[in-house]
């Protein structure tokens, strides 16, 4: 076992944990100095328990987000792009991998994480829970879903735990070449015919709230964000992020002479953007369960991981002999 029991094992009193001040001091005064926190290194409990909480639900997002874009594989325009599409879509299952694995290291098992993924217990990115309608939506998924988690990673892999640092290192590098990917697409549709160019600014329009979203609730309503950032876990705060995204591309979409669906949306004298707030009702709901894929994804995860349970018991004992089911 690591240096406490995973967080799962709560004590069975109601007094609240203490934690040894003396080691809290000598653990924040690591994380001050800059140093990595190692899976065998002593860490608080709440500290372990924020970080399985924020990895697998990073890893859950990687799994579910690739549901809305595989469905256009077969439909995308081109061999080239059903090829470029297949392959991006194995590197967010990869990202999975990689930061399940992160999440091991913190003691709770990839059985239970996807159980609780299934359950409904263990939450995932809102923003997959809408529905990829057209070619376009899965270019602007490709292009700003994906430049919104570059910011927040690229932010990230500069924090205290060393193995989810290390993993979100790689998985930069890959997002990289998704979001020239998607930019490309984008791109082609918009300097294409004039319906193109429609279903380009019509896929932007269905996907800007739930990117505003994205980055979760305002720094005011997030009861993680202070605690987080303290132990540099998280780098950045969700209205930095959001900001920094504006920024980024903002001007990128208006080159591409799109329309952004907000006329609220303009720099201040601060040089921060004004925009009208997006409905964070509905983003509760949506986390709930109540979006408009919630359910359907949590199907499509759920067929998989019950036809895959031969392949996960062939791995486990490599001697027996498995049979694959016929369907």
């Amino acid at each position: 076992m690591y240096g406490n029991a995973y967080i799962g094992d709560a004590p069975k009193n109601d007094a609240p944990f203490q934690e040894d001040p003396h080691k809290l001091a000598e653990f924040e005064a690591k994380i001050e100095r800059g140093e990595k926190i190692e899976p065998h290194d002593w860490m608080p409990r709440e500290y372990r328990r924020q970080l399985v909480r924020m990895i697998e639900q990073h890893a859950h997002s990687e799994i579910i987000g690739a549901l809305p874009e595989g469905t256009w594989i077969t439909r995308a325009p081109g061999f080239r792009r059903k090829l470029a599409l297949l392959a991006k879509v194995q590197d967010e299952v990869g990202h999975a991998q990689l930061l399940y694995n992160a999440a091991e290291t913190l003691g709770k098992p990839r059985e239970e994480m996807l159980n609780d993924l299934i359950s409904g217990k263990s939450k995932y990115s809102n923003i997959f829970n809408y529905p990829a309608l057209t070619w376009a939506d899965s270019a602007v998924i490709a292009w700003l879903v994906d430049a919104g988690a570059i910011i927040n990673q690229v932010a990230n892999s500069k924090g205290s735990y060393g193995p989810y640092c290390r993993a979100l290192e790689r998985i930069c590098q890959e997002e990289s070449f998704h979001l020239k990917y998607g930019y490309e697409n984008a791109v082609t549709l918009a300097t294409g015919t004039a319906k193109q160019r429609e279903m380009l600014q019509e896929a932007l329009n269905r996907w800007w709230i739930p990117m505003m979203h994205f980055f979760g609730p305002p720094d005011k309503m997030s009861v993680h964000t202070e605690k987080l950032m303290k132990w540099k876990v998280k780098m950045a705060s969700n209205d930095d992020m959001r900001q920094q995204f504006l920024t980024m591309y903002i001007p990128k979409i208006w080159e591409l002479g799109l329309t952004v669906p907000d006329e609220k949306l303009r720099k201040n004298e601060a040089g921060k953007w004004d925009y009208t707030e997006p409905d964070w009702a509905e983003f509760v709901r949506v986390i709930n369960g109540d979006g408009p894929c919630n359910k359907e994804r949590i199907a499509v995860r759920n067929m998989a991981h019950e036809r895959g349970a031969w392949v996960r018991r062939a791995l486990m004992k490599p001697s027996a002999k498995v049979v694959a089911p016929l369907s």
